[in-house]
Order: C-alpha cells, then structure tokens, then sequence
C-alpha cells in the first residue's frame, strides 16, 4: 500500500519506518526544510535504538521518502495518517492547529483526486482529546461539500510506543487498536498490522471515540501506578520500612504484578503529564471532576519537591546550596532516549541553581538537547566521571545502564564530597556504607557514614 505521514516526529516516524519496513511504499511529509534533508540522508533527528538502521534500509530499498511537496505526499496515498504534534498548555487543554491544519491540506488533497478515485482513508494517530477525530471528519467534509463523506474514511489508531523501545513495540504490539466506522475501514487495518500481529496479539476494532479514550485511559493508569508507589516510598521513608522489600512483596500478588511500580522522581517525558492532564482537563470540560487524575498529578509534582529537599537538607549545616557544585548523572526522562520533555533532572538543576549552586551534567544521549535547553544554567560534561570532578555531591536522576555499577575508586577520587543522591535506587545502601559514602535514595533508610 501507499501510505503517508503527515510529521516526522517521533510517531510518524517510527510508524513510517516500521510500515515501510514490511513492504508498504510510505512517504513522509514534514514542513521543516532542514529536518527533511537529514532525514533523506538516513540521519535520525531522535535517539531511538534500531531506528536509525531501518531508515537507512528502506530508503535504499526505495520504500520509504521524505519530502516537503504536499502534493507528491498525498497523490497516490491510499490512506494518510496524522501523526503532527499536540501540544498542552499547564492546564492540559490540548492544541489541535497542526490536527485541524492537516486536515485542510487533506481535503484539498481529495478534491485533486477527482470523483472517481477510491476513497481516502484519514487515520488520526496523534494522541487527542476524545471527540477530534470526528472533528476531522467533519473538518475535511465541509471543505469537499455536498457528498463529500463518500470520498474519504475516517479512523483512529492510537499509538503505544515506549521511548528507547519504540521499533520492538511497533513490531511486536501487545496490541493494536482501531478506531472505526466501517467494515472497509476495519479490513485496511487488519491488513497493514498483520504482519506485526502473527504471535497471536489482538488488533481491536472499536467506535473512533472509545479508540481515542483507550490511550488516556491507560497512560493515566500507568501514571496512576507510578505516583501510587512513590507515595508508599514515602510512607516507607516515614516509618523506617524499606519500599525495595515491600515491592517485592506486592508485586508477588499476580493482580498486581511488577510493571511501572519502582519508586524514583515521578514519571517526565511528553506522554504521562499531558495525558494526565488532558483526562482532568476533560473531566471539568465534561462537568465530571478527575479526582483521582488530579491527585496523581499532585503526587507526582511533589516527588521532586521531596527529593530536592533530601539535598538542601543535606547541606543545611554547611551553609546551604549558594557556592556548592552538584554533579547529576543522567538528563533524559528515561535511559535509551534523547527526550528531556520533564525531564526530573532538568527540574532539579533549575531548583539547584536558583539556590546559587552550580550545576554540571552528563548523559550519554541527551547532552545536545540538555546543553540547548539549559543554556547557562548548566555546564555539560563529556563523560561521568568528569561531571563529577569536584563536585559536593552526585545525584542521579536517570538509571542508564553505565551508571548503574561505576567505578568506585574513580567515582571517589573524583567528587569533592563522597554524597550520591539516588533519585533511581540504583544501588544498595550496604555497598555505599561499605564505602563511606552518604547515601540517600527513595523509601529507604539513608546512610550517614559516621
């Protein structure tokens, strides 16, 4: 088939990528110049393990085409999908231009077709408050006039790609679902995603408004799981228990099971906050408050207040955080991504700094992208080890895998104070007492060399 994705980024092209690579003919259309260029070349303008390689492959087996001609992206399409960003603002009320934008091209897109060309399938897979697609719908028909439903197709098709697993998600789904209005509709569905769905994983076709509420529902569930732990981290750190041992005790319990339940900074990234936004903000759109989304959001804002206040607790008795060095490992969201979208280390650099310390980081993806969005604020180092050189303390903030058994005389010599703050629990209080470091993490008791 000949498919089209309006917007490079990362879900369009992840999804473009992955569809060409199962011999579908995709086109990629994107506004940026620049962007469009590096990518005709093979060069990747995101950090995703694997997705680099399939560009290159597919270009060179000529399925796969950037370009910035809307009219060369959509003249042959069999189905377009909308993968453009949605961005929020604090209140989780979302932007849908670049949605409804789209939208226009692809209505003026079918009237170039003539009467006479096989309906157009329109898939939204952009994340999107419940009611847009058909928004869409109605945005395309109006432009196309009397009879113009019967020329295109309208569906949903959410995405659920993890950062730094995204090519293994799409290409081994633990589902798919589709939004749909018809059986044509279902069937195109059913016909791209069989090649992804061979190991028995389900491809649900459902109404186009349930579709759009299957992945705020299961964002905020995940959020939900995430705050929920950190809160019991808390509980832990109150009362002396250690959340590690009351973890495995939890998760042992197959109702509950072991997924998104590790206590740390609260989740960052673009999907998790403005998905739990977006479910309060529909919640008051609707007259039917999201008291537990707000309280998951609540949480999740404090657990870094919280472990901020782990360090100037700290350095209370000398002197407070005005003059220190600190050094923070790690300035993505998450390990195997570039993606500093809330980023908790970013959050406590600029509360460090505001207390007049001086911030020096290092991640072994993200510099580029912390270093553009930091400025001055951070000095950005070109390895760990250096990040630490004479700093008053370490503090990790993302559980990259190099971080998670350093070297230990080396880690000493460097620091000026041996104090690690563990936002990540990577390590195991006994091995930093051991060592006569101070050491203080999430739900577990601090060590205090001493």
């Amino acid at each position: 088939m000949h498919l089209t994705m309006v917007g490079t980024g990362y879900v369009g092209l992840v999804t473009g990528v992955c569809f060409a690579n199962t011999g579908n003919t995709v086109t990629c259309l994107d506004v940026d110049a620049g962007k469009i260029e590096a990518l005709s070349r093979g060069k990747c303008p995101i950090y995703e393990p694997g997705l680099e390689e399939l560009m290159e492959h597919n270009i060179k087996a000529g399925r796969l085409a950037f370009t910035l001609d809307k009219a060369k992206a959509y003249g042959s399409a069999d189905a377009v999908f909308i993968c453009v960003g949605t961005p929020s603002d604090e209140r989780g009320h979302t932007d849908l231009s670049y949605v409804l934008g789209a939208a226009d091209d692809i209505a003026e897109s079918i009237k170039a077709r003539g009467p006479g060309a096989a309906p157009l399938v329109v898939v939204v897979k952009s994340t999107v408050p419940v009611g847009t697609s058909l928004a869409v719908k109605r945005r395309i028909a109006e432009r196309l006039g009397a009879g113009g439903e019967a020329r295109f197709r309208v569906a949903n098709n959410p995405e659920f790609l993890k950062e730094g697993d995204a090519v293994n998600d799409f290409n081994k789904p633990d589902r798919v679902v589709c939004g749909v209005e018809d059986e044509p509709t279902a069937e195109f569905f059913r016909t791209i995603y069989d090649p992804f769905v061979r190991n028995g994983h389900p491809v649900f076709m459902m109404d186009i408004l349930s579709s759009e509420m299957v992945k705020y529902a299961s964002n905020n569930f995940l959020a939900t799981k995430i705050s929920f732990i950190n809160e019991m981290a808390n509980l832990c750190e109150a009362y002396g228990a250690d959340i590690a041992r009351v973890r495995e005790g939890m998760c042992s319990d197959r109702r509950i099971g072991n997924q998104f339940l590790y206590p740390g900074l609260g989740y960052g990234g673009s999907c998790f906050p403005k998905d739990t936004l977006a479910c309060i903000m529909m919640g008051d759109k609707a007259g039917m408050e999201a008291t537990l989304s707000k309280a998951v959001h609540a949480v999740n804002q404090r657990q870094r207040d919280r472990f901020f206040d782990k360090i100037q607790s700290h350095f209370k008795g000398a002197g407070g955080l005005n003059g220190k060095t600190l050094a923070f490992w790690g300035l993505s969201f998450k390990p195997r991504t570039d993606d500093i979208r809330e980023a908790p280390a970013l959050t406590l650099i600029r509360k460090a700094v505001g207390f007049g310390a001086k911030a020096r980081g290092f991640d072994p993806v993200a510099n580029e992208n912390a270093a553009r969005e930091l400025g001055t604020a951070a000095t950005i180092a070109g390895d760990m080890y250096e990040a630490a050189r004479g700093a008053d303390a370490l503090v990790v903030c993302t559980d990259w895998d190099e971080f998670k058994t350093p070297d230990w005389g080396r880690l000493s010599g460097a620091l000026k104070g041996k104090v690690i703050f563990d936002g990540r629990n990577l390590y195991r209080p006994s091995q930093l007492r051991e060592r006569g470091f101070a050491y203080f993490c999430v739900g577990r008791a601090p060590v205090r060399p001493g």
